[in-house]
């Protein structure tokens, strides 16, 4: 085993990771962690570690010579169900996983191609089409058990939105919370049980040999398919903007995906406006008294064209 592997932490992982104690000590133990689960699986690293926000990937290979990657990131309450998410979906539309380590959360995953996410296609409609199929694909899965639920996230929403209204310094922002906690307050008896992704947006979806595109970096979720629509509808706003009329944009986008999902409209839409309802909720929690603009317009569209 090369306990001599180095890795460094990354200064976009300290910057995600490193304001909290819980944060710094993993960040403190992520090189041993890396080169422990390197032995365990008998791994040979096969090039430069990457990250993104949350996490460490390590290119290595099996030891039937099978490329793959370690992915090492923090367990929490959004990334715990990972595994049993990958594994429900058995590689069908996803990222296959090859191994976990459920102490850790460390994931051994089948090598897709980094350099090739559906970002790099040029045409938005192909890739918003593209990125519609998988979708289809992974929440016609019934959620397995064991992972959090729509109906829980949604309720403790509910309850949060009139503490956050007044952190809000202008009227439209306080308005829009309230209209979006209100279409949530009526779907909460019925808030799904399909398997979801949640973050599906083209960054997370990967070009691989078994298949054209795959999706990566799922945080599952047991409810509703419209409320995984939200990054896919904001995927390269500054090409919505640039169109100059951002309510078709979104709509149109919307439109698309709720047809090859085959979903309601309407509860698409009040999903929807519950994935911006959360979105807001955090950002009051991080100190925001200003909504970012791309949810606001989307959940502004859908609101005025009353689905």
């Amino acid at each position: 085993m090369p306990f001599s592997l180095h890795i460094d932490v990354p200064e976009a992982l300290v910057a995600s990771h490193g304001s909290s104690p819980r944060g710094r000590a993993w960040l403190a133990a992520l090189p041993a962690l890396v080169r422990d689960l390197v032995d365990r699986w008998s791994l040979r690293p096969d090039g430069p570690a990457r990250n993104g926000m949350a996490g460490l990937v390590l290119p290595v290979v099996r030891p039937d010579g099978t490329p793959a990657v370690l992915k090492a990131q923090p367990v929490t309450e959004e990334s715990a169900g990972t595994a049993l998410g990958l594994r429900t979906w058995n590689g069908d539309g996803a990222v296959r996983l090859l191994d976990h380590d459920p102490a850790t959360g460390g994931l051994l995953l089948e090598r897709l191609d980094a350099a090739r996410p559906l970002s790099a296609v040029p045409d938005d409609t192909e890739a918003l089409g593209i990125l519609a199929d998988l979708l289809a694909r992974l929440t016609a899965v019934p959620a397995p058990a064991g992972l959090r639920t729509l109906a829980d996230v949604a309720s403790a929403m509910v309850a949060q939105a009139p503490g956050a209204v007044p952190e809000l310094r202008r009227e439209e922002d306080r308005a829009l919370v309230r209209a979006c906690a209100a279409a949530v307050a009526e779907l909460l008896d019925s808030p799904g049980d399909r398997l979801l992704h949640w973050d599906l947006h083209y960054d997370n979806v990967l070009a691989a040999d078994r298949e054209p595109w795959l999706a990566i970096d799922p945080e599952p979720l047991a409810g509703d398919p419209g409320f995984d629509l939200l990054p896919a509808l904001t995927n390269r706003w500054e090409e919505v903007r640039a169109r100059g009329d951002v309510p078709r944009a979104v709509l149109r986008r919307f439109d698309l995906l709720a047809e090859r999902l085959g979903l309601d409209r309407s509860r698409a839409a009040g999903w929807t406006l519950g994935r911006v309802l959360q979105d807001a909720l955090w950002q009051v929690e991080d100190g925001d008294d200003v909504l970012e603009p791309e949810g606001a317009a989307v959940a502004g569209a859908l609101l005025e064209h009353r689905y």
